[in-house]
């Protein structure tokens, strides 16, 4: 049962793997043995704490307590048992989580609440095998830490979709892995994204299946009347994606534009790209972007279709890992010919 009934406070723990689907692809029924052992460790370490798990989440769990030491126990106990690959039929799982204190609400064996996104933030700013937690928990679990247990403060980050950022502490164990790479916020990957004043709530669905085609096609197009929120849900859509673009999300505003010929411009701005002599502003923005893998959001396209169709079709020729997501009022889809 869920602690609590109604609103109360817990601390909240979300987990996951990191690399699961690569390590289907490459373990196949070994991992579907090892991902057993994972789940029996996972409720192990969780009711063996006072815990009470929310749900598994296919490849993670959410559980929550309602002591934070609780939930600083049972992620080192998961981190400790998961350390040996014996545990988990020889494949070694990468577990990254991520702890959060907060208001929630209990509602049909489910939690609901601002907390619940931020703890799900937190967990993916994380490395596989590295415990994050928020400030909220280190100030109410104050100095009751499990043996051997110190907090890293490792200062304040913004994290997706949060309207303000966040300090986390990384949980250090002298058995656990210490040093990680840069955690996954939003600097960290290089990125122009403003920072959103309100958390991002409702059109899950159509979130979900934009980042779906992204996957599979390389120009997507929002269509709607002005006011729909084509730009707040493009801005989420790159958030969510950072860590499948190293080189970058970049947004670019078109609105203000009026001289069609000005597009390549507004890219180059904001990608960094200056004009070299002899090559067009097209040819060198092709040539800065070939290498890389990146994500760039034309934003309200619906006066200079013509130019961005243009400039797009260049782009798609001449970069191979580039996605192009758009947004326009009208009802005529940015269709480069090299895409016919």
């Amino acid at each position: 049962m869920i602690p609590g009934k109604g609103a109360g406070i817990v601390t909240i723990m979300f987990t996951d793997i990191e690399g699961s689907t690569r390590l289907w692809e490459q373990e196949g029924d070994g991992m579907s043995r090892a991902l057993a052992e994972h789940d029996a460790l996972s409720r192990a370490a969780v009711e063996q704490n006072r815990g009470v798990i929310v749900k598994m989440t296919g490849d993670g769990m959410y559980a929550v307590f309602d002591d934070p030491q609780d939930a600083l126990s049972a992620s080192l106990n998961l981190q400790l048992a998961l350390a040996n690959p014996e545990a988990t039929n020889r494949v070694s799982l990468r577990v990254r989580c991520g702890l959060h204190v907060g208001i929630v609400e209990r509602r049909d064996d489910d939690l609901f609440g601002t907390p619940v996104n931020r703890a799900t933030r937190i967990m993916k700013a994380a490395h596989g095998g590295q415990v994050l937690v928020s400030q909220a928990v280190v100030d109410r679990a104050g100095d009751r830490l499990p043996a051997m247990v110190t907090l890293r403060d490792l200062g304040a980050v913004r994290l997706r979709d949060l309207a303000t950022s966040e300090r986390v502490y990384q949980l250090v164990h002298p058995k656990l892995r210490q040093d990680f790479p840069a955690l996954r916020s939003l600097e960290a990957t290089p990125n122009n994204l403003p920072q959103q004043v309100t958390s991002f709530i409702g059109r899950e669905r159509e979130l979900a299946e934009a980042k779906a085609f992204l996957d599979t096609t390389r120009l997507l197009t929002l269509l709607g009347m002005g006011g729909l929120g084509k730009t707040r849900l493009s801005l989420q859509i790159g958030a969510d994606m950072l860590e499948k673009f190293p080189d970058g999300v970049w947004f670019v505003d078109l609105a203000p534009i009026r001289d069609p010929l000005l597009v390549p411009s507004a890219v180059a701005q904001v990608l960094g790209v200056h004009e070299e002599p002899i090559k067009s502003l097209t040819q060198t923005l092709c040539a800065h972007i070939r290498e890389r893998k990146l994500l760039l959001i034309l934003d309200n396209c619906e006066h200079l279709m013509d130019a961005c169709a243009s400039l797009t079709d260049s782009l798609l020729r001449g970069t191979p890992d580039l996605r192009i997501l758009a947004t326009s009022d009208s009802d005529t889809l940015i269709w480069p010919t090299s895409m016919l």
